[in-house]
């Protein structure tokens, strides 16, 4: 049970949370010249980087999405040149997915370009702001396995577990 302050704060987390993510996919974009990708193409990406070889259906079973919303994405990424799709030679009806190289290199120049971001803006703050901010980032990660235990159980608590930090091509 939370008390009213406590409310509060996580509401403004919250906000804080959504913000930082506007700014920063924002900024990214600018600096790296192309439009982002859908959060819904770069959740793809990210379980494919996570789990190469996983099929359409795999995929869709582990974002909680209907196979044919899976399809479309994978489509237009595949168009994009970001991913490879293969038929799984023990079963043909079954395709497999992996990353392009260029694929790999949109999502590390996007993080540096993020982690570059984000070194600069702290270098603004004061001492104790930028160690707070730090020290809370993988208490961060663990909420975020908690709230993926509230909204898909074990499976989507195990991909957010072993999830590195956000990775946004």
């Amino acid at each position: 049970m939370t008390d009213d302050g406590t409310a509060g704060a996580a509401a403004a987390l919250g906000s804080a949370l959504a913000d930082l993510n506007r700014v920063l996919r924002r900024s990214t974009s600018r600096r790296t010249g192309r439009p982002p990708l859908s959060d819904a193409q770069v959740e793809v990406l990210r379980l494919v980087e996570r789990w190469p070889e996983i099929s359409v259906k795999e995929t869709a079973e582990r974002l909680h999405t209907a196979a044919n919303t899976v399809s479309t994405l994978v489509g237009d990424l595949t168009g994009a040149g970001l991913l490879e799709r293969d038929r799984d030679p023990d079963n043909r009806r079954v395709v497999r997915l992996r990353l392009t190289p260029a694929a790999r290199g949109r999502i590390g120049e996007y993080v540096a370009h993020r982690r570059d971001l984000l070194l600069d803006a702290l270098d603004r703050l004061d001492d104790q702001a930028r160690r707070d901010i730090l020290r809370a980032a993988p208490h961060l990660h663990r909420l975020a396995g908690v709230l993926a235990d509230q909204e898909g159980g074990e499976q989507q608590r195990t991909d957010t577990a072993r999830r590195e930090p956000e990775r946004r091509p």
